[in-house]
């Protein structure tokens, strides 16, 4: 088991790929917990369902831009593992709502969610891992952090965009004693695409070269990698997992 013994934390969790990444880090031996905000009920079958697979977890509600929540979150999660090995910041947001007739509000909730959630978690977990001299952040930005140029999602691109730097500043940071990477996933069957229309995924998926959308759980698989010894000589990248897409 790759992740024996370890506890990891990972936000957004309750459904899509931050469940596929809690699901797979348990079968590799890791203690889960569960972030989730509206989701109780998706959050604690997931739990459910880690216990079954041997492994131990909990859920802990809590909204990633809030300071408070953040702190208290952390706080019960060593309070009940005893530490916390790796972050796995995945918790994230979209409005698909045209650029100027999206509120200040919805572009304020965005980067608070998709980008000052990133910084919040990712301040406090490090402050437990720098005591125990070790530990693994891994973020979860996209490639719209990458190929920017859709002006609906230009909140969401700024903030994974945002993601991405911030990935590169944490692991200056927090050397050598934490390494911080992140994943930036393309197209993924998720919740979050399911009301997308069939003529635009249809498009979509031509233009990705193995020709369909990705799986949550080939997203776990890299997560997995970056989170474990495997990746030992990896610190401040990105990867991307997008199945090859032609943005052009």
């Amino acid at each position: 088991m790759k992740l024996k013994d370890k506890v990891a934390l990972i936000t957004g969790s309750s459904r899509g790929i931050g469940k596929a990444i809690a699901l797979k880090f348990a079968r590799e031996g890791a203690k889960i917990i569960v972030n989730y905000l509206d989701s109780e009920t998706k959050a604690n079958e997931l739990v459910d369902e880690i216990k079954k697979i041997g492994s131990n977890a909990i859920a802990i509600k809590c909204d990633v831009s809030q300071e408070k929540d953040v702190k208290d979150m952390v706080d019960k999660s060593v309070k009940r593992f005893g530490k916390i090995d790796i972050l796995v910041n995945n918790a994230g947001i979209v409005y698909d709502v045209p650029l100027f007739k999206k509120t200040l509000e919805q572009w304020r909730r965005t980067l608070n969610i998709n980008l000052i959630g990133v910084f919040l978690c990712s301040k406090y977990v490090s402050e437990h891992m720098l005591k125990q001299d070790s530990g693994v952040i891994v973020n979860i930005s996209s490639t719209n952090g990458i190929n920017t140029g859709c002006p609906e999602s230009a909140d969401y691109d700024a903030s994974k965009s945002g993601v991405i730097s911030l990935t590169k500043n944490l692991a200056s940071e927090l050397a050598p004693k934490i390494r911080v990477n992140s994943i930036a996933p393309g197209w993924i069957d998720t919740d979050m695409n399911k009301n997308l229309p069939k003529d635009f995924i249809k498009q979509e998926k031509e233009k990705i070269f193995v020709r369909r959308f990705g799986r949550p759980e080939e997203i776990a698989m890299v997560a997995l990698f970056l989170a474990s010894d495997d990746a030992s000589f990896i610190n401040g990248s990105t990867i991307r997992v997008d199945g090859g897409y032609n943005c052009t």
